[in-house]
């Protein structure tokens, strides 16, 4: 393994981690729905638990309702199931044809409480950087015990690594103040 290898592989775990916890962003409930709330809810379709975006139409009608429409009509119930099952908050309204699903407006309480998870989510991904940083050190370490590299070429690239673990913790830390602002937001 070279360095470049290890360099490689770093950024793209970090940048990995960083994409990991945007789409956990996405399951926080801010002002107005995402349609993302509803991602890892399954539904039994012909004994396998499906997603519910691959058996139906999932959209946000406005800023406070969802409309789901399954492609098969016999799945109307099987979806009701799967949202109540998923405890989201709000209690799904069948009208024969589709699912509705009706937020109500966040209290102020509610959106701290989605910021205070977003800062969770935010310090999940930090400690996701630390330990890539300790593992690409490790290598390094390695390499230079193994005589493979010199003492000064492994603080070089542990220092390289450090640039990298400071750019994905600002990248983070960008992030978790945006997505705070945005569910702070009324």
């Amino acid at each position: 393994m070279e360095l470049q290898d290890i360099y490689n592989h770093t950024k793209e775990a970090m940048d990995k981690s960083i994409e990991a916890m945007k789409r956990d962003f996405g399951t926080l409930r801010s002002g107005k729905v995402s349609v993302s709330i509803l991602d890892h809810i399954l539904v039994s379709y012909y004994d396998t638990p499906t997603p519910l975006n691959q058996v139906s139409s999932v959209i946000a009608q406005d800023a406070s309702t969802i409309v789901i429409t399954p492609w098969e009509k016999t799945l109307l119930k099987d979806i009701e199931r799967a949202i109540q099952e998923a405890n989201i908050g709000v209690n799904p309204n069948n009208d024969g044809e589709a699912i509705k699903l009706f937020f109500p407006p966040m209290t102020s309480e509610q959106r701290k409480e989605s910021a205070k998870e977003a800062k969770n989510i935010g310090e999940k991904a930090k400690i996701s950087i630390r330990n890539i940083r300790k593992d690409s050190n490790d290598k390094i370490k390695k390499l230079e015990k193994d005589k493979l590299i010199t003492e000064d070429e492994s603080k070089k690239a542990q220092d390289e690594i450090q640039k990298f673990t400071d750019n994905a913790t600002k990248k983070i830390d960008e992030s978790v103040k945006h997505k705070e602002e945005e569910l702070l937001k009324i």
